[in-house]
């Protein structure tokens, strides 16, 4: 049983509220020129908040667009640049940089008693990179867009487009070098500037996750910046690589295109499959059950990730044995991530489960993600993918693990760490409705696509068969609901920085090291090195208590 000192927090804090690294020397070149981990995180925060609003105006514009049968909101020529261009930003500018680049940055000195990432230099050039590829992409899309789909599928990209596809590529080019850096800081500090005693398996599941994340980051984002690359002198030089009309091969690119972007699935999904792992746990007041399993399958993930990207290509003129083998493959990749789902209910098995906002986006997460991975067998199975390829069953599956899935545990993130990152408390009657509401807007928005797909709707088309609006229609609505429930945040979130209450050091009652420090932390994050003696997720004495009591009893209301 552990020391209660470890909950209480009262061996490394010295509540200072003048020594934390908002208000440290607190200037604007002091913030475009910091080298503290946290500091840049917030910088990401904000600019990836940016990328997610621009992306759900997209997203807006698209479901405007189907709410009648006609295309008569946008033409279909434009209709293609608002898909092409919501896809671009959506994935390439938030899903996969939000949760590593903010919660990731931030978190993980705090979570292995570290003072700083590994290369502090390198983190802060990993951010202008990505504003340098951002604001690229963001004036080739103002200048006129994309229009052959976020795939760049060739001969879209390389011969019928007129669009600005070479500044995007080469905007999605620069991006990637900030993934790139930013897992091999990730690698480097795990491995180096662990606390004293945090042996590999008392690691939280959250340094697990974006461990695997950064491998994923480091040998997969390469081959995306070399295909784009052979795009743009196919482009320019009229080389034959991709474009059948010179002697190129268009399933090359998708190879190439694939062999990346399936693992990007998972850098968008596993750091949010770490983040699940801590709200389980943390708000079951419960060790995780199958640490070790959890922990390796998302080494497994990470493996097998790289070995399944032929399920994109089944209608795409591979052969049939090779069909068969990524079709196998499929379904075995699907393993580790069922050992994580029932290991966390598992974990809510009689646990003192607290319904606070984390918890309620945790538990939402499951479902989503449950209902967004049984699909995902559908589309491995070969003979139900001729039917459902490039309809909106894909827009349905996709967006359930990505939205119901990464954006879910963004948020409950973003919500649990809160009082950490800014020292203040948000309105939980506020957060839990917002919560609710995007559970409901984003099952009535995607649900209805399951059917639309089924029924044989094409994605990418701007008109569609009358028989289909009333579907169409409930999709619309739901995405006006989700809209509302993804600004209330932002509403309850700017008024706690200035009007909130302010945070203990450990508002949840947790035994972790980013816990034992004031909220927010300190410039160097802890005013001594801490020495790791207990497990991961050891509770101790207050094990038994849910959260109510175990504030009550364990942690005096902040000054």
């Amino acid at each position: 049983m552990q020391n209660i000192d470890a909950i209480n927090n009262v061996g490394n804090v010295r509540p200072d509220p003048k020594d934390n690294y908002l208000t440290n020397g607190f200037s604007l070149s002091s913030w475009l020129l910091t080298k503290d981990h946290k500091r840049i995180a917030i910088l990401y925060l904000l600019s990836v908040s940016v990328f997610f609003l621009l992306g759900g105006i997209y997203a807006s514009l698209i479901r405007l667009e189907l709410l009648t049968p006609q295309s008569d909101l946008l033409e279909s020529a434009t209709y293609n640049r608002v898909f092409t261009q919501h896809g671009i930003i959506m994935v390439f500018f938030f899903l996969i940089p939000a949760i590593p680049a903010i919660l990731g940055n931030f978190l993980i000195p705090l979570m292995i008693g570290a003072k700083d990432l590994a290369f502090p230099r390198i983190n802060l050039l990993s951010w202008y990179i990505y504003i340098v590829g951002g604001a690229l992409t963001v004036w080739a899309l103002l200048q006129g867009g994309v229009d052959t789909g976020w795939t760049f599928y060739t001969p879209y990209s390389t011969t019928f487009s007129n669009s600005y596809v070479m500044a995007v590529g080469l905007g999605i080019f620069i991006n990637g070098f900030s993934s790139i850096l930013t897992g091999l800081n990730f690698i480097v500090t795990i491995h180096t500037m662990r606390a004293p005693g945090m042996t590999w398996f008392r690691l939280p599941l959250f340094v697990w996750s974006h461990y695997a994340t950064s491998l994923v980051m480091i040998l997969g984002t390469p081959v995306i910046a070399i295909t784009v690359l052979l795009l743009a002198l196919e482009r320019l030089a009229r080389i034959g690589i991709f474009d059948p009309a010179i002697g190129g091969d268009p399933i090359l690119f998708q190879h190439l295109f694939w062999f990346y972007s399936h693992p990007a699935v998972y850098i968008m999904i596993l750091p949010g499959m770490g983040v699940i792992s801590e709200l389980i746990s943390n708000f079951s007041r419960k060790k995780i059950f199958g640490y070790e399993y959890i922990a390796f399958s998302s080494i497994a993930i990470a493996v097998f990730g790289f070995l399944v990207w032929g399920h994109h290509m089944f209608v795409s003129g591979q052969s049939i044995y090779a069909g068969m083998v990524f079709s196998f493959l499929s379904m075995v990749v699907a393993i580790p991530s069922a050992v994580k789902v029932f290991n966390w209910t598992a974990t809510l098995y009689k646990g003192q489960i607290s319904y606070d906002t984390p918890m309620l986006y945790g538990l939402f997460f499951i479902g989503l993600f449950l209902i967004g991975g049984l699909t995902g067998l559908f589309l491995g199975a070969m003979g139900l993918t001729v039917h459902l390829t490039d309809t909106y069953f894909i827009v349905a599956h996709f967006h359930y693990v990505m939205v119901g899935g990464q954006v879910l545990a963004y948020l409950g993130g973003l919500h649990f760490w809160w009082s950490k990152i800014t020292g203040k408390l948000y309105s939980e009657f506020w957060s839990k409705i917002a919560a609710i509401i995007i559970f409901v807007g984003f099952n009535l928005t995607f649900f209805p696509q399951f059917i639309l797909g089924y029924l044989g709707m094409p994605r990418r088309y701007a008109s569609y068969p009358e028989e289909l609006q009333v579907l169409n229609i409930f999709s619309t609505a739901g995405a006006s609901i989700l809209a509302i429930g993804l600004f209330i945040p932002l509403i309850y979130f700017i008024h706690s920085i200035f009007f909130g209450k302010k945070a203990p050091a450990n508002p949840w009652v947790l035994p972790g090291l980013e816990w034992r420090t004031t909220s927010p932390p300190p410039t160097e994050n802890f005013h001594e090195t801490p020495i790791v003696f207990w497990e991961a997720y050891e509770f101790g004495e207050e094990s038994g208590l849910d959260l109510e009591d175990a504030r009550t009893k364990y942690i005096a209301p902040a000054a």
